[in-house]
């Protein structure tokens, strides 16, 4: 016979009682970020584009790209540039067969954060 109590209780682990370990989040993060540059690098494209096509379409295209949310686009794809070649920097090591140990796993998934986000800063600092 069916169990009485099955409906009352979960059947699986899901995302709001299992908590993804960081190494997970950057991986799947990663992949977001890959397919997010598209949007930036379109943006980017779109406005050189228009800036060969016509001064009215560049006009309308900067003013796209300088608004508050073209901004936030091309800040956010920055990071995501940035994030991608720091872990991308990490898998080199990975593919070397070094830095499997969890100490350095853990130390590493930091660097790719910080590093991305400083890199960030510095680059919206020079330009």
């Amino acid at each position: 016979m069916a169990d009485a109590n099955r409906g009352n209780r979960p059947l699986s682990p899901h995302l709001q009682v299992y908590r993804l370990p960081l190494v997970t989040v950057i991986s799947i993060l990663t992949r977001i970020t890959g397919v997010g540059l598209i949007a930036g690098l379109t943006l980017i494209t779109w406005w050189f584009v228009a800036g060969a096509y016509s001064p009215e379409y560049f006009a309308s295209a900067d003013w796209l790209l300088s608004s508050w949310f073209g901004l936030l686009v091309l800040i956010a794809s920055l990071w995501a540039l940035w994030f991608h070649f720091c872990n991308g920097i990490r898998h080199f090591f990975w593919d070397s067969g070094k830095g499997f140990e969890l100490d350095t796993v853990a130390r590493s998934n930091w660097f790719v954060i910080g590093g991305s986000v400083v890199l960030t800063l510095l680059t919206l600092l020079i330009v």
